[in-house]
């Protein structure tokens, strides 16, 4: 028998595969599974090992969202400090490698550890150098309008200065996590080569929150990098699922405790009127030392307490262990004329 098959056998067989008279054999993936599956309706992903998901995409929602709020505080916090509008909104959120994660890093950088009681591990947090620069120069009187980005490690001073920044954001990092859990984020080790600082084995999956900041007319990025360990006892309640159910079991009492304790803390400004009187612009000019200005007041009468410029109590002024002090008397009523 001829192990070739010529042009004429080969048109035999395939007008006989055409006609019925021979089936086409087909070949079945083979399923390995402790019950049977109808294999009509089995969808078959690929799946990669070098880039396990061990985070669902429900729970990668919930930590964009978590990390929404903390990228509103940042650049509000951020806002104050510099005295100058800046920006800052996530721009990405994938599960990555260690390893990957790194060799997507500048170098050199601004590489800075977190540490996060009472969470075992550490996170880490780079900023891109062009946003760096323009923040240091922002925060030693610079307008950023010719800023030169230079290809060094930061010195002892500019360290110091972004400490300043790393701080704001540590403090909005623990605010952001506080509807999951109290956590203590704190500013660690501060590097300029991310490859040499290892904070987990290479292939190990973390969570990267990448960020965008703007600050006048220069951009840069920064990027969270959580390891999966550290968040593991975390897991079920960073779902969002979860959020909502804690949310709805919290009643408007609850609420109302946590809101009074925060305003309790505000500082307001308190000011006790005397009297209100009068005068022309000639005369305040004409005013001298020992001049009398005549009110329609009592010296008798109450002192009205102002409370952020609102009229709230009425008093009577005194001394109080030699420090001028006010008594309070009764609250206004909306009978009293003042």
């Amino acid at each position: 028998m001829k192990d070739i098959l010529d042009q004429s056998d080969i048109e035999v067989l395939m007008s006989a595969i055409s006609t019925g008279e021979v089936e086409e054999e087909v070949h079945y993936g083979q399923l390995f599974s402790s019950h049977r599956t109808d294999l009509d309706n089995v969808e078959i992903k690929d799946y990669d090992f070098k880039r396990p998901e061990r985070i669902s995409k429900d729970q990668m929602r919930a930590l964009r969202d978590l990390h929404e709020a903390f990228a509103r505080n940042f650049g509000a916090s951020l806002s104050g400090f510099l005295r100058a509008i800046v920006e800052v909104k996530i721009a990405s959120a994938d599960q990555l490698t260690y390893a990957e994660f790194i060799s997507s890093l500048p170098n050199p950088t601004s590489f800075n550890l977190i540490d996060a009681p009472p969470l075992d591990g550490q996170l880490c947090m780079e900023i891109s150098p062009l946003i760096v620069y323009p923040i240091i120069d922002r925060l030693l009187g610079g307008t950023n309008a010719e800023v030169f980005i230079p290809q060094r490690p930061l010195t002892l001073i500019e360290t110091r200065l972004i400490q300043k920044i790393l701080q704001r954001a540590m403090a909005a990092l623990s605010e952001a996590w506080e509807s999951v859990r109290k956590i203590d984020f704190r500013l660690g080790q501060m590097e300029s080569n991310p490859h040499i600082v290892q904070i987990v084995p290479p292939n190990e999956v973390v969570v990267v929150i990448g960020f965008e900041l703007k600050l006048a007319n220069r951009a840069g990025t920064m990027s969270l990098c959580i390891p999966f360990t550290v968040i593991e006892p975390l897991i079920d309640e960073i779902s969002a699922q979860s959020w909502f159910q804690a949310g709805r079991s919290r009643d408007a009492d609850q609420w109302s405790r946590l809101i009074g304790k925060r305003l309790a803390d505000a500082p307001v400004n308190v000011v006790a009127v005397l009297a209100e009187a009068t005068i022309t612009v000639s005369d305040l000019q004409n005013l001298e030392i020992g001049d009398l200005i005549m009110t329609e007041k009592p010296a008798s009468s109450p002192v009205t307490i102002c409370i952020e410029g609102v009229p709230k109590f009425l008093g009577s002024i005194g001394q109080h262990r030699g420090k001028r002090a006010v008594r309070v008397h009764r609250a206004v009523k909306a009978s009293d004329r003042l």
